[in-house]
């Protein structure tokens, strides 16, 4: 599969949910410092990957999520601390469709719910987690307990009220919207946490990926120590995804410039695959719900390459 140039610097990928050739890449200008933003919709074709939908952005973006009844819907989460919400179905002039605008410092996290279906979370460095749906322009809910940035938050994939948050405050959180507060406090790492994920098959365990160069893996039900902690990368790690087809494979990029892939449950070396397709940091990735074993990532260095595990992601 050739490779997508972007002409801003790559910060998330996201396949989408309801169309197995299609993608959203977010990307910010100038490394994500100052300048524009723009999200892409992209469409994998045999003549290679194309752009069917772009939208500018007078903010760098940080992370994108789709809908998860709309197949035409995109969140994008900005520097400028507002939330934009695109849609395919309409001509550019009409987008976006809204902007969110509570948040006081960047969002960095946008993550839509896949069980209730019509509700999103959006992560900050206001420290804060908000609670939004589609149709209200004000946020349902505040989640205030982090003291540092929130990195991600990113929803259970089996409970529609439960998601976790993962904070520059060294602590992983999970929540439950009933609930007045958190409902358990993990100090996961001792530097900060850049991503965690939910395990599609066991809804008690978590992953999760920090400055510290490691990856941990917890029960939630068991959370004093990690169930497992996976090293290979030489620098922080910016995301870690469970795979959505196998219980025990987890993806992770880093600032590394590599992309590694995991059976965390293996009795000796859990790495099964290292790609060193990025020539600068990489900080997006995703795995397809829809196809079996393909992978996207994104980096600064504007590129997006999508694959088949066990392929090499520059061949074409």
């Amino acid at each position: 599969m050739p490779v997508f140039r972007t002409p801003f610097n790559g910060y998330a990928v996201k396949f989408s949910p309801f169309v197995e050739t299609r993608l959203a890449v977010a990307t910010a200008q100038n490394y994500g410092i100052i300048g524009n933003g723009r999200q892409h919709v992209l469409e994998l074709t045999s003549n290679g990957i194309i752009e069917v939908g772009a939208f500018d952005t007078a903010d760098g973006l940080y992370d994108c999520t789709w809908s998860e009844s709309n197949e035409n819907l995109v969140v994008s989460a900005s520097g400028d601390g507002s939330i934009k919400i695109w849609d395919m179905g309409l001509p550019p002039a009409a987008n976006p469709i809204g902007s969110l605008e509570e948040h006081t410092r960047e969002v960095y996290s946008v993550d839509w719910n896949a069980v209730r279906k019509d509700c999103f979370l959006s992560g900050s460095w206001d420290d804060t987690i908000r609670l939004w749906t589609i149709d209200m322009p004000h946020s349902m809910r505040i989640f205030k307990e982090h003291t540092y940035c929130i990195y991600a938050a990113v929803w259970n994939p089996r409970h529609a009220d439960v998601f976790a948050s993962a904070s520059g405050d060294c602590t992983v959180r999970v929540w439950d919207v009933r609930e007045p507060n958190s409902t358990i406090i993990i100090p996961a790492h001792d530097y900060e946490i850049l991503s965690c994920d939910w395990n599609k098959y066991n809804d008690c365990m978590l992953v999760t990926g920090s400055v510290d160069k490691l990856i941990k893996v917890w029960d939630v039900r068991t959370y004093r120590t990690p169930v497992t902690v996976l090293q290979g990368h030489t620098y922080a790690i910016r995301r870690v995804k469970f795979s959505p087809h196998q219980e025990n494979i987890i993806g992770s990029c880093s600032y590394d410039m590599t992309m590694c892939m995991w059976d965390y449950r293996a009795p000796e070396d859990a790495l099964l695959d290292r790609y060193d397709h990025h020539t600068e940091f990489a900080v997006g990735m995703d795995m397809s719900v829809l196809v079996e074993g393909l992978l996207a990532s994104t980096g600064w260095d504007d590129a997006v390459y999508v694959w088949q595990h066990g392929m090499d992601p520059r061949a074409l």
